[in-house]
């Protein structure tokens, strides 16, 4: 299997990628070209080693700008795959179905000074509609192939074709590999795609400045998450985040204790905590907005504190809400740790979740160090829920105080 920084290359040579899915969605290896870098030649080959039905996936954006719209408008696919009407090349091409003619209809989708009248319609190529989300909105090839040529520096639109055996049949992923071998073609997976984008492009950058608190002056990276649209921060310690494991602190929005002091949970203590402990030791504190409520929102926090206080605990009260009990991911987080060089660190967290976030995510766990704060009577109850049901490392009571840090 190669690897993604492989595969980019491949494209801006020109050159085909062979993508395949998971074996529970269509379980079938795609080929993947730039339409920037499309040759007759490698198009030529595609068709020759897939089914010929070949499409091109686009951007949202570029279908509006080229007038490209979708096919039908009650889409009945399985897999929900956006065609839009077909299309040639208006100038250029003979009938249009010839590899030659379909190369130039695809490069023109690539060029940026093409227009709607650039095409014909109805035509021999299909143009597929992209999620904006990519891969990590829709893990499908329409998706994989703008996301590909995104990342290697290229206008994101792109041809593909699934790959067929001499019978006719689909290929899998060892025929798949075959062909790659053979030809010199470099093989990824969608998966792989997934989790690179996770760790390298989840986050983009925004703004860079510095912000004087009371534990010092950090400097702040502002971030934003193309998945979910949503803001987060970096602090940065005065003393830098040098060293091989530099204290981190991943810090889950919460508006009522971070801003307005409630009681009712440790979220405001433990943000204070760690900004005292980075300042003083060096490292970085992430704060990861659209956490609220572990993740589903301030509105629904506040009914299920109002369960609460009829007796449920924080669990059944979300529970009772049909809410997930954390529906809060962390990918951002590790990205943005990336987006700042660090690759491994030392965990400031009670949550188990966290450190397995993380490495998942590509970002190693060195060591992992408790947050301790002291229970009072608003969130005892509270905070013994979350040790037992939902395995946080907490000391809430006297019997706690042997637990593991």
């Amino acid at each position: 299997m190669a690897t993604v920084e492989q595969a980019l290359g491949a494209l801006r040579d020109g050159r085909p990628v062979l993508v395949t899915d998971s074996a529970d969605r269509e379980n079938e290896g795609d080929v993947i070209l730039a339409a920037q870098t499309l040759t007759d030649e490698w198009l030529a080959w595609t068709i020759r080693h897939t089914s010929g039905y070949v499409c091109a996936p686009v951007t949202a954006a570029t279908a509006d700008r080229l007038g490209l719209p979708l096919m039908v408008a009650d889409n009945r696919d399985p897999l929900r795959t956006a065609y839009t009407v077909t299309i040639d090349a208006a100038e250029g091409v003979t009938t249009g179905i010839s590899a030659a003619d379909r190369a130039r209809t695809i490069r023109l989708l690539a060029d940026p000074l093409s227009t709607a009248d650039s095409f014909v319609r109805p035509g021999h190529v299909i143009p597929l509609r992209a999620r904006d989300g990519g891969v990590l909105e829709r893990p499908g090839h329409t998706e994989a192939a703008v996301d590909l040529c995104r990342l290697a520096g290229l206008a994101p639109a792109g041809a593909i074709g699934e790959l067929v055996n001499d019978d006719g049949t689909m290929m899998r992923l060892p025929e798949v590999l075959a062909t790659g071998a053979v030809h010199d073609v470099p093989v990824i997976t969608i998966e792989q795609l997934v989790a690179w984008r996770q760790l390298h492009d989840r986050v983009e950058t925004l703004a860079e400045t510095t912000l004087p608190t009371r534990h010092g002056e950090f400097a702040t990276v502002g971030f934003r998450d193309r998945l979910t649209g949503h803001e987060h921060v970096a602090l940065v310690s005065p003393k830098g985040a040098e060293g091989p494991n530099p204290l981190v602190r991943l810090h889950s929005e919460c508006l009522t204790g971070d801003a307005f002091g409630s009681l009712r949970c440790d979220c405001g203590p433990q943000l204070e905590r760690s900004m005292e402990r980075i300042a003083a030791e060096g490292g970085v504190l992430v704060y990861l907005r659209g956490h609220e409520g572990r993740g589903v929102g301030l509105v629904s926090k506040l009914q299920a504190y109002a369960l609460q206080d009829a007796g449920l605990d924080t669990v059944d009260a979300q529970l009772e809400l049909d809410l997930p009990v954390d529906a809060r991911e962390y990918a951002a987080g590790a990205a943005i740790l990336s987006a700042l060089g660090l690759s491994s660190v030392r965990l400031l967290t009670n949550n188990p979740a966290k450190v397995e976030a993380l490495s998942r995510y590509g970002i190693a766990v060195a060591a992992v160090e408790r947050l301790s704060i002291a229970p009072n009577s608003a969130n005892r109850d509270y905070l013994r829920t979350k040790r037992d049901r939902m395995g946080h490392d907490l000391v809430v009571d006297a019997s706690d105080q042997g637990a593991s840090a």
